[in-house]
Parts: C-alpha cells; sequence; structure tokens
C-alpha cells in the first residue's frame, strides 16, 4: 500500500492528502515526520522536506511531482482534464499560487504564525510581490464553481492549502488581505469545505496545529 509521509501542518502534505483522498487512493498516512529529517528520511527526500511517499519500490519527493505520479499510476479518478489545452491551463494555475504567492507569502511565516520577526525591507519586498503575484492570479482563475472550471482539478487541492495561509499572514503583517481583489475566494473555499475529503484534512490540520501550539506553550 502507498505510504504518505510528512506532517499536518504541512500545506504541501496536505495538497498531497487531498489529491490521495479525492482519487480514492488507499494509502497510509505518517503524520509524525520532524524536520530536520533523519538520514534515513533523507534516502528518500534529499533535500529534507515533507511530504514523501514510497509506493513499492518507488520513494519519491516534492509534491508537485507525486502529484504527476499519482495521476499516470492511478487513472481510475482523474483529477486533470482530459483535453491537453485544459491540463495545461490547472498547471499553469498551480504554478502561479505556488511560485508567485505561496513560495513569497512564506517568507512572512516565521511572524505570522511562529512568534519570530520579519524586517521591514522583507515585509515591503513581500507585499510588493504578492500584488504582483494576485495580479496574475486574477487573470487565470474561473470560480466556475472551481478553481480552474467545472471540474475539481489538482488545482483546487493546491488552491484549498494556500489560499488560507497566504491570507492569514498578509492580514496579520500588513493589516489587510493580501487576496482582498479576489471576493470570490472566501466562498469559493467555503464550497470546497463542504467536500468530505476537504473538510477532514482541514480539521485534522487544524488539530495538529493547536497540538503543536499547546506542546511549546509547555515548554
Amino acid at each position: 500500500m502507498l505510504k504518505l509521509r510528512g506532517f499536518r501542518i504541512s500545506n504541501y502534505h496536505n495538497k498531497v492528502r487531498l489529491a490521495l483522498l479525492e482519487k480514492g487512493i488507499p494509502h497510509e498516512e505518517d503524520d509524525k515526520c520532524m524536520v530536520p529529517l533523519t538520514d534515513e528520511q533523507r534516502a528518500a527526500s534529499p533535500m529534507g522536506k515533507v511530504p514523501w511517499i514510497q509506493d513499492g519500490a518507488l520513494k519519491l519527493s516534492e509534491s508537485q511531482a507525486i502529484c504527476e505520479y499519482l495521476e499516470d499510476a492511478y487513472p481510475d479518478k482523474p483529477l486533470y482534464p482530459t483535453d491537453a489545452a485544459a491540463r495545461a491551463k490547472v498547471r499553469e494555475l498551480m504554478t502561479y499560487l505556488e511560485m508567485h504567492l505561496e513560495l513569497v507569502a512564506r517568507r512572512l511565516y516565521f511572524e505570522a504564525f511562529f512568534g519570530g520577526k520579519v524586517s521591514d525591507e522583507t515585509k515591503k519586498e513581500v507585499e510588493r510581490d504578492l500584488a504582483k503575484g494576485v495580479r496574475g492570479l486574477k487573470a487565470l482563475v474561473k470560480f466556475d464553481p472551481y478553481i480552474a472550471g467545472k471540474e475539481l482539478s489538482y488545482a483546487d487541492c493546491a488552491a484549498a492549502v494556500h489560499l488560507p495561509l497566504i491570507s492569514m499572514s498578509s492580514k496579520i503583517c500588513f493589516g489587510k488581505d493580501a487576496l482582498e481583489e479576489l471576493p470570490q475566494v472566501k466562498p469559493y473555499l467555503k464550497m470546497l469545505a463542504e467536500r468530505p475529503a476537504f473538510r477532514r484534512v482541514g480539521d485534522e490540520r487544524k488539530a495538529a496545529m493547536e497540538a503543536r501550539m499547546a506542546a511549546a506553550a509547555k515548554k
């Protein structure tokens, strides 16, 4: 049986978990991995990141590579459109979400979620680059009702885990939501949360975060 390794606070772990659940792929989840990874774990994830999977002899890291593998190896319930152009647009959306928004906002997480401090210079750079990324994303999203169109796709698995963090971190650090130009986001995320897989992963992420905060408070 396929094994997923990581931890439930990780949005990239949760992106893969959503894909596994929506595709109905039987799997075992080890959500207790810790960073830095052990030497044995680095054999499966050489950059020391989560998530990674093991499927038979295959060990595979990087969430997008994992999603591509899942689509090829478990094609019965696809999360990509059949049309090549539509598939490309889903991949384009995921690139915008992750490269031009989430990885930009990630520079705020230390202050927004972990009690650290980010320099004013960094905040200015992030605010500028997020605004640019949002403008790009705005030109691509559909919300019809899903982010790439009428069918659920991998882009929704990515959006569901990244957009809330982008919104929360920008509100905490800037006093305003970087996604305010996309008012469709809130009803869209609410709609996704009505799906059992998305509700389950969201609840598990919240529980994991609360457990981590409680453990930190005891130290």
